[in-house]
């Protein structure tokens, strides 16, 4: 975290009270492992727009949960651009990436006012001993990374640009459904700018294929307000991506040169 980070908040709240635990790691665990693992959890103040959660390069220590808000990791090129590689909502980890480098290979930042629950490692494996079920669990999350990242590649290497932006919107969508939200409307907290780069999309692209979405019907657009509209049109343009599966982020590895 930053230097700066200002102390854990006095009022915690339990991870059996989060409407979200069941998101970031649904154990089945008794009450006095839940409690172990609610003791190890740190809540700070909420990070503002903008604001990092770990920088590209700094020792890992934690893996966090985003509790609210959303978060987008990226990492710098060597010509000093930064290449998107997710975007991360409510009750979604961060930082496993970093557990075998022992460093953070992404840089995490803020999209909006966002709250995090830090996990510090250390700790979480000193559970192990006493909570069998927690590294299977973890194990299981980190699966569904690796599946996420495939298909989402798969997507990206044979999908074209309309393709790849209905898509990601169906994404959004059942990412949003499983929190409890409508699956047909959400606010993008993530610029064009950044859907584009996480795309592989030029951002004069990205608008006009929103543009065009909106003429068609498919959506509606205000801002950052989204409407989906015609979700079965939305899923043909997508083509045959099983989005029962469909990624929630890149790995922290460059993207391939996706044309």
């Amino acid at each position: 975290m930053q230097k700066n980070e200002p102390s854990v908040l006095p009022h915690k709240v339990a991870c059996s009270d989060c409407t979200l635990f069941q998101l970031c790691l649904p154990v089945g665990m008794d009450a006095s492992d839940l409690a172990r693992l609610d003791g190890i959890i740190q809540r700070r103040r909420p990070l503002q727009r903008g604001e990092f959660a770990f920088r590209m390069g700094e020792d890992f220590h934690s893996i966090y949960a985003v509790r609210s808000g959303s978060v987008k990791t990226f990492i710098l090129t060597e010509d000093g651009r930064e290449q998107v590689t997710g975007f991360h909502l409510p009750g979604e980890l961060l930082g496993l990436d970093a557990i075998s480098g022992e460093a953070h290979p992404c840089t995490a930042r803020a999209l909006e006012t966002a709250s995090l629950c830090e996990i510090p490692f250390d700790q979480l494996e000193t559970l192990w001993t006493v909570i069998p079920a927690l590294p299977r669990q973890l194990m299981r999350v980190m699966g569904k990374e690796i599946l996420h990242d495939q298909t989402l590649l798969m997507l990206m290497s044979k999908s074209n640009a309309e393709e790849r932006l209905a898509a990601y919107l169906l994404n959004l969508s059942m990412r949003f459904g499983r929190r409890g939200y409508s699956v047909r409307e959400y606010n993008l907290s993530m610029s064009r700018s950044d859907i584009g780069n996480y795309l592989g999309l030029a951002v004069e692209t990205v608008s006009r294929i929103f543009t065009r979405f909106q003429d068609e019907g498919v959506l509606s657009v205000q801002r950052k307000y989204v409407q989906l509209l015609d979700m079965e049109r939305l899923k043909a343009l997508a083509g045959a991506l099983d989005h029962g599966t469909a990624p929630t982020a890149f790995s922290c590895l460059p993207a391939a040169d996706l044309g």
